[in-house]
Parts: C-alpha cells; sequence; structure tokens
C-alpha cells in the first residue's frame, strides 16, 4: 500500500521571480559583452571568451554558468556551447540576431514603467508623465524601429505570406505605425506589384525609409507623418497593416481608428492585425496574456484583447467579418478582417 506524500510549502517560487531581475542583467551583460558571438566563434573555455571579451576570466566563468544555468549556454567538461535559440537569435554573425532589441526592450522609458507599478495598478494606467510610451513623437519608437528589426523579420516574413499568398495581384498598402517597416516592406518585396505607404512620426519613418532602400522597394514606398488618428490616410488601399498598435489603446480609441480604416479601404480591402492575443481566460498562453501588465504600465488604457474582443471592435468600426489566425513559431496571431 503506497502513501501519498502532502505537498510541502516552499519559498522557491518567491525567491525566484523576486530574483528574476537577475536573469535580465546577466542576458544584457552577455550581450553586451559579445559572449555568444564569441563562443560561437569557436571560444569555449572561461579564458578563451574572456580573453575575446576583453573580460577578467573569473567575471567570464560566473556569467557563463548562470547562462547555463538560464539553459541559454551549455557546459561539458568545462567547454561551453551555444544552445539552438542561442546560435539562431544571439550570435551576431546569424541574420536572426536579435540582440539589438535591448535597446527598446530595456531601454529607461519601458523600465520605469515597472519601477512604480504599484501606482500604475492603484490608478489602472502608467504611471509615466505625458502619457507614457504613447506620447507624440516618443524617441523610444526610434529605439523601437532600430532595435526591434531583427526581432520582427521572420514575423514579417510570416505575415506577407499569409495576407498575399499568390502575390500576383497589384496591392496598394497602408502600414499604419510602421516602425521599422519591415511588415509593409515584406509584403512589397513578396509582391513585386505592391505599394506601401507608411505612416509614422517623422524620426521613426526615417528607420523605415533606410530599411526600404535596403530592400530595394524604396521606388514603391512611401511615407505619412505624423498620428494616425489626425493624418488623412486617403483611400482606395487594398491592404492597411495595423501590426502590434491596437494593443496601447482602449477599445472606443481602437474603434475610432478602425472607422478611418475601414473608409480608407476600397472595397473587398482588407485590415491585417498583429497581435498578443490572450485566451477567453485571459492567463494563456503565458506570453501573450502576459503582455497586458506591459500596456498597464506603459499605457494609459491599453490592454492584450482576446479574438472576441478585437472581433467586437472591428464590427462596430464596420467590419464584416474577421478570422484569427495563428503564426506559428511565434506565439503572436493575425486577425484578418474583410470590409
Amino acid at each position: 500500500m503506497s502513501t501519498s506524500v502532502a505537498p510541502q510549502p516552499s519559498p522557491q517560487i518567491f525567491f525566484q521571480n523576486l530574483n528574476a531581475h537577475q536573469r535580465t542583467e546577466a542576458l544584457r551583460a552577455a550581450i553586451e559583452l559579445e559572449v555568444f558571438t564569441a563562443i560561437g566563434e569557436g571560444n569555449t573555455t572561461a579564458e578563451a571568451i574572456a580573453k575575446r571579451c576583453n573580460a577578467s576570466e573569473r567575471g567570464t566563468r560566473i556569467l557563463c554558468d548562470y547562462l547555463t544555468i538560464m539553459e541559454m549556454l551549455t557546459k561539458e567538461n568545462g567547454k561551453y556551447g551555444l544552445t539552438l535559440d542561442s546560435s539562431v537569435f544571439l550570435d551576431k554573425r546569424s541574420p536572426g540576431y536579435v540582440g539589438g532589441a535591448t535597446e527598446f526592450l530595456l531601454s529607461s522609458t519601458l523600465v520605469a514603467g515597472f519601477r512604480n507599478l504599484t501606482e500604475a495598478v492603484r490608478k489602472g494606467g502608467t504611471s509615466i508623465e505625458n502619457e507614457g510610451t504613447v506620447s507624440p513623437e516618443n524617441p523610444v519608437w526610434v529605439k523601437f524601429a532600430r532595435g526591434m528589426a531583427g526581432l520582427m523579420a521572420m514575423p514579417a516574413q510570416l505575415l506577407a505570406k499569409l495576407a498575399d499568398p499568390q502575390a500576383d495581384k497589384k496591392l496598394k498598402i497602408l502600414d499604419i505605425a510602421a516602425g521599422h517597416g519591415l511588415f509593409g516592406i515584406a509584403l512589397a518585396t513578396n509582391n513585386k506589384q505592391a505599394e506601401v505607404t507608411a505612416l509614422d512620426w517623422k524620426a521613426v519613418l526615417e528607420v523605415a525609409k533606410e530599411n526600404a532602400r535596403t530592400a530595394g522597394i524604396e521606388d514603391r514606398y512611401k511615407t505619412l507623418e505624423g498620428s494616425a488618428f489626425d493624418v488623412d490616410f486617403g483611400t482606395g488601399y487594398d491592404v492597411v497593416l495595423l501590426t502590434n498598435f491596437l494593443h496601447h489603446f482602449d477599445p472606443p480609441t481602437c474603434e475610432q481608428l478602425l472607422k478611418k480604416v475601414h473608409s480608407s479601404l476600397a472595397d473587398g480591402g482588407r485590415a491585417v492585425t498583429l497581435e498578443f492575443v490572450p485566451n477567453e481566460d485571459r492567463v494563456t498562453p503565458p506570453d501573450s496574456a502576459g503582455f497586458s501588465l506591459i500596456m498597464l504600465s506603459g499605457t494609459p488604457s491599453g490592454d492584450a484583447y482576446t479574438f472576441s474582443e478585437l472581433e467586437k471592435m472591428f464590427a462596430n468600426a464596420g467590419f464584416s467579418h474577421s478570422a484569427l489566425h495563428p503564426l506559428p513559431p511565434t506565439f503572436q496571431q493575425v486577425v484578418i478582417s474583410e470590409k
């Protein structure tokens, strides 16, 4: 006869979560020192990595051991190696390198919102002055445009194939809050007949234009400077892109914008929205559901919206039908809404 042992309380989860900032700073240090690149180049001992990174051997050994605990490195017989994820995303020689995202994700603006999260919870919105990250022409979005491009390259290509699988018709595209511009650029690269108008703040659009030139589609790439809520979009668009934008605002504000989007579309046009979409329980899946806290810390009224909430917003704005599409291997989803 077996006897079960009752679970015992443990402070382990408390300490792991309270000290989670240590993981952030360890990863930041490794990126700044180019530890992952050094290992990718063949430097596998603490001594060799330290020499390549211009760091102390003791400090390098302790950092690499901690990265191994974080499952971002491997260690065997005193030698360190890259995991699959680290080799693809954190070795600067890799085309999938995303280390530059730290410039945005760990920027003082975003971190400040979490420094006083208690007050944000009390008031129901960011404690940062002047509307937080959604303040007009906030310089954090230039950091976003430059830092997040590497992280968004793959989702942009996946979205282009989903939104325009045949790529055989002329498309007039409006890319709202274009940022780095990669989503509109991917559609234009996928379809040689596509023309893109990118809308964002002037300083941000300089980054998008650089990326359009690099992609060789600058002759089919125009810009509109200003706020999406104030600028005249024009009309006749086949596709309007709303990538990672709606979550910054409350539903009434989103619906106000979506009515403008609906009016700007040609008959048969579509709005293509990329979002963090939690399940109806709002706690799963964790990456999408947890995004709500980022919006609480950084915006006055933003949120991660469920599909039913997004569907209602689009319907209220006049769209006839919305469908949800997964975008693996990312954890974001695409909502395609028909006029």
